[in-house]
């Protein structure tokens, strides 16, 4: 997904608030969802913060800069946060019940999937176009790539973008090929190539359609590769452990990878809402070995012991809330402790 898709729209501007939040206060509570549709976009949630923040201003700024120039009507509706919530959460407890999974991989720097990182190298490629170069003027925010892989060997590129009425679609297959896909693919012979498979993609995002935060929970992790626990990470601050603990079991398992105990590790964690200690750690390599005791003597999954040791009550979610949360340089959940040792 591009940033002007309509669901990443919701996520970046739900991560915009939190950010904003936690800039001022960085022990801020924060759950915000946004829905855009047609002109109006609602703002709903729950915050505990001293940050005054004015979210309107907020969405439109994120809406601007993504690109998209109509206006939007915006109707806010947050209040503060169950105190039935806060009091598990303020003794060191999880903000929620639920399974959270993290994944690694050895088959490419990032430690992530090939066709994901080609998905997001596309996306980004997209924008990158749209934004720097003179010959894609036509090119408008909204957009999807999707990479398909059969025996382990790419079978079909798909990318589908937002476009001005005058261009003609053979023109835009002949761009995009020549400057996103070859560069990002590498050789496509015996690839196909599809180009805005329905013929036209002129009305985009909340014109087009509906977009929600946390839509896209399978974009923004492993592409549908592994299980996904069904909590989404935008908006939320980290004390909800459906961000904060899946970061973490991305850490654990990219760190194992990264020190040779796997080629392919997968963590997974459960949590009850108001207790600070697990309900269960697991982690398996490629070959359904149980990895237990290296995962739970590194890594400790405590909330609270999470957020110290990623860092985590920082304005650092904006940049996470398009083109995936894993496989970025720089994020801390995505740091090697010894590359080549076991963590």
């Amino acid at each position: 997904m591009t940033s002007g898709h309509p669901d990443k729209i919701c996520d970046q501007i739900s991560d915009a608030i939190l950010d904003e939040c936690l800039r001022q206060d960085p022990k801020s509570r924060v759950a915000v969802e946004s829905f855009g549709s047609h002109g109006i976009l609602m703002l709903g949630g729950e915050i505990t913060t001293r940050a005054e923040v004015d979210f309107a201003e907020v969405a439109r700024r994120i809406y601007r800069d993504i690109g998209h120039k109509n206006e939007l009507h915006i109707i806010t509706k947050v209040v503060t946060q169950s105190p039935d919530i806060a009091q598990g959460v303020d003794t060191g407890g999880a903000g929620d019940q639920g399974i959270m999974y993290g994944f690694a991989t050895d088959e490419t720097p990032e430690y992530m999937p090939a066709a994901v990182v080609s998905a997001h190298t596309l996306a980004r490629g997209l924008e990158q176009l749209r934004r720097t170069h003179r010959d894609f003027f036509w090119l408008k925010p909204d957009g999807k790539t999707q990479v398909t892989v059969e025996n382990e060997k790419i079978k079909t590129v798909l990318v589908s973008c937002q476009h001005d009425e005058k261009i003609e679609q053979p023109e835009i297959k002949k761009l995009l090929t020549e400057h996103l896909i070859l560069p990002a693919i590498g050789d496509i012979a015996g690839i196909e190539i599809l180009v805005n498979p329905t013929g036209k993609f002129v009305i985009g995002g909340f014109d087009a359609d509906t977009g929600l935060t946390g839509r896209k929970i399978m974009v923004d992790t492993y592409g549908g590769l592994i299980p996904h626990g069904g909590g989404c990470f935008s908006g939320k601050d980290p004390t909800k452990v459906d961000r904060s603990a899946a970061y973490m079991a991305r850490f654990a398992a990219k760190n194992i990878v990264a020190g040779g105990r796997a080629k392919k590790c997968l963590v997974s964690v459960a949590y009850a809402i108001g207790r600070a200690e697990p309900l269960m750690v697991e982690a398996v390599n490629e070959k359904g070995e149980r990895l237990n005791e290296i995962v739970k003597e590194k890594f400790d999954f405590r909330p609270q012991a999470i957020i110290e040791r990623l860092d985590l009550r920082r304005p650092i979610y904006l940049e996470t809330a398009a083109y995936g949360h894993f496989g970025k340089a720089g994020l801390p959940w995505e740091e090697i402790i010894v590359e080549g040792q076991t963590p």
